[in-house]
């Protein structure tokens, strides 16, 4: 059996790939290269350069490997950004998903697990977000998710494709120093890049409700989220019973004072974080139930806030150094 990748250049899709290929599953690689690296293909990965909303394409690569089940990471990924960007946001996220889809059915391809996101439920106010919270997405981002998990449920009514839709929050860390968080919106990499250039990070507000004043959010490493995505596949090979979705979040949460003396402490580097007015919409706690993730998937939070700020930081010195290239 062999597993396409779509996205699987990217920062989480190469973490992915890498997670097959350790467990002796088959993998190939689609990604357009429009954010990923083929510096990040796991070696000996079969690689092809495709848009997926090339249907063609993909029906030739999935022909051509002999793939059997998906794992579709490839999409734009930035919430913020979709606003100003709706179309685009649509076309990558829900047109490239029916072209996947689409070339899956040419192809007799009845297995996915689907990369989705929590921000299909907005800003719940709720302690903990459970797979039957209320789906509220405030982005374009956010909505085209949760249409590509209506794709895939409607598909399965017409077709019998089975799959599941993975929902994460904040993924930082690294599970190979070869392979870094480069987006330019993410937390890590914006401490990471304000520390590197001798200026102090930002954060926004310190008053909302919680012990600290500051957000609490879910922050998973990226390596368990990868570990999940196989298992999920797994579960499908084995035509185990599988959720429609499952959230892969840590029921707990860290605050970003928290993260910010995480990342002091790892860096060495004393700073006092400028605080800036709050952002408007920003909730003050998003943390998401796990147990049916860990049920089903063997789900779990393996790292502590520090050694997900380490591994992190040491892919960043390494790509500073050159030796990722």
């Amino acid at each position: 059996m062999t597993w396409m990748v779509t996205g699987g250049a990217g920062y989480i899709g190469a973490h992915i790939a890498r997670a097959l290929v350790r467990s002796d599953m088959e993998t190939v690689i689609v990604d357009d290269l429009s954010s990923g690296f083929t510096r990040f293909i796991p070696e000996g990965v079969p690689f092809v350069q495709a848009d997926i909303l090339d249907t063609n394409a993909l029906v030739e690569t999935m022909s051509t490997h002999g793939v059997t089940g998906v794992i579709h990471v490839a999409g734009f990924k930035y919430a913020g950004v979709s606003v100003q960007r709706p179309l685009h946001t649509y076309a990558q996220n829900v047109t490239g998903t029916v072209s996947l889809l689409e070339a899956m059915q040419e192809c007799e391809i009845d297995q996915i697990v689907f990369s989705s996101s929590a921000a299909v439920f907005g800003t719940p106010d709720v302690d903990q977000v459970t797979e039957s919270t209320a789906k509220d997405p405030l982005s374009p981002y956010g909505e085209s998710k949760l249409i590509g998990e209506w794709l895939l449920r409607d598909q399965a009514v017409a077709t019998g494709l089975r799959h599941t839709s993975l929902r994460y929050f904040n993924v930082v860390g690294s599970g190979d120093p070869a392979v870094y968080d480069t987006s330019p919106h993410n937390l890590f990499p914006l401490v990471f890049e304000a520390l590197v250039a001798g200026k102090t990070p930002r954060i926004n507000g310190t008053d909302y409700p919680t012990p600290d004043g500051t957000n609490v959010r879910d922050y998973v490493h990226v390596a368990d989220i990868a570990a999940a995505h196989v298992a999920a596949a797994r579960r499908l090979e084995a035509h185990e019973t599988i959720e429609p979705a499952y959230n892969l979040g840590s029921g707990n949460g860290l605050s970003v004072a928290e993260i910010m003396t995480a990342i002091a402490t790892v860096t060495e580097i004393d700073f006092t974080p400028e605080v800036a007015p709050r952002r408007a919409g920003d909730p003050p706690r998003i943390v998401a139930n796990g147990d049916l993730a860990a049920r089903d998937l063997d789900w779990k939070m393996r790292h502590t806030a520090e050694e997900m700020v380490r591994s992190a930081w040491e892919a960043r010195l390494r790509a500073e150094n050159g030796s990722a290239q």
